[in-house]
């Protein structure tokens, strides 16, 4: 009964995913050891995280190419504040990063909402500034690891009940995602903006409004992610996490989330995620050159494409059929 309840994209993506893990395995079997595999979740924790916040910005029909960007300079911004004021506490810094991302991604929605300017074109702008404010803010200089304090960089990497903090954060956000989708009010809104903003405009849903709250949703995601990921590795500089944003949304179509609105899940999403990351931890284990994994993921995208797009004209046909049928 359970597996009726289960997308069909999902059961396939995780199929997918389970037979690379078996392929894989026959090659070195450690990987799919749990301790190795509770190290792959780690590795993937930030783009889990991130696609979950993609996934609702495209959910409304736009797109966030900015995440990286604001993930970077958001980094940065703690960093410095850290090596300034080691003392400040853990809370007070995620509380900065949160908010610090969740404004960036306030000035890409009021620009989308207020200016009806194309949302690509938004973000690609948002993403140059912020990597120019990087710049100055840093005067290209590093943060490293020595400047910053233990408490700092130990947070994200502390292990409860088995995990580090950054998987459980991956687990937290992907539970207030799931039921922020499923149960709420705004969750409802970001599908019925997607899938027919006309019609959402008739039932007194405010579309730019809500792809105004989907864009600072995404940049706050991004703020977390920008402390954490500074944390982890321990270094803040200018590039950091250059080009992840084209990854976050590679896990975002790869997990059927459509980029014409309106279509997608949370599973999805993570599964997209799960599958980007166990390639990428999988590919140098086979001995195959890491460059692979863009041609994987760009083959798995257009797989993904053409099954939506398949799957939108079988439903537009039934549709047909349906009419006809009533005429």
């Amino acid at each position: 009964m359970v597996l009726r309840h289960i997308p069909i994209r999902e059961a396939i993506l995780g199929a997918a995913i389970l037979v690379l893990l078996g392929v894989v395995s026959t090659r070195f079997s450690g990987f799919i050891a749990p301790a190795n595999l509770a190290n792959v979740f780690n590795d993937t924790a930030p783009l889990i995280i991130l696609a979950l916040g993609q996934m609702v910005v495209i959910l409304t029909r736009c797109i966030d190419l900015s995440m990286a960007a604001n993930l970077a300079l958001t980094g940065m911004v703690v960093a410095m504040l850290n090596v300034a004021m080691p003392g400040l506490p853990i809370p007070v810094i995620l509380a900065i990063a949160i908010l610090l991302g969740a404004v960036m991604g306030a000035i890409n929605g009021l620009l989308v909402w207020k200016l009806a300017i194309p949302p690509i074109v938004v973000t690609l702008g948002t993403m140059t500034i912020f990597r120019g404010i990087i710049f100055l803010i840093s005067d290209g200089k590093w943060v490293n690891a020595h400047e910053m304090s233990a408490a700092f960089t130990g947070f994200s990497r502390a292990s409860v009940l088995g995990l580090p903090v950054l998987s459980w954060f991956a687990v937290g956000t992907v539970i207030v995602f799931g039921v922020m989708m499923a149960r709420t009010a705004l969750g409802r809104s970001i599908f019925a903006v997607g899938g027919n903003p006309h019609a959402a405009v008739y039932t007194g849903i405010n579309v730019g409004k809500t792809q105004f709250l989907a864009f600072v949703l995404s940049g706050a995601l991004a703020g977390l992610t920008g402390y954490l990921w500074v944390a982890r590795y321990a270094v803040a500089y200018v590039d950091i996490a250059r080009g992840f944003e084209l990854e976050v949304v590679a896990a975002c179509v790869i997990g059927g989330i459509s980029i014409a609105g309106g279509i997608g899940s949370v599973g999805g999403a993570v599964l997209g995620a799960l599958f980007l990351g166990v390639v990428k931890n999988a590919l140098p284990v086979v001995n195959i050159s890491p460059f692979w994994q863009l041609a994987i993921s760009g083959s798995a995208i257009l797989i993904a494409v053409a099954f939506n797009a398949r799957a939108g004209r079988t439903k537009g046909r039934i549709i047909l059929k349906s009419t006809e049928g009533s005429v």
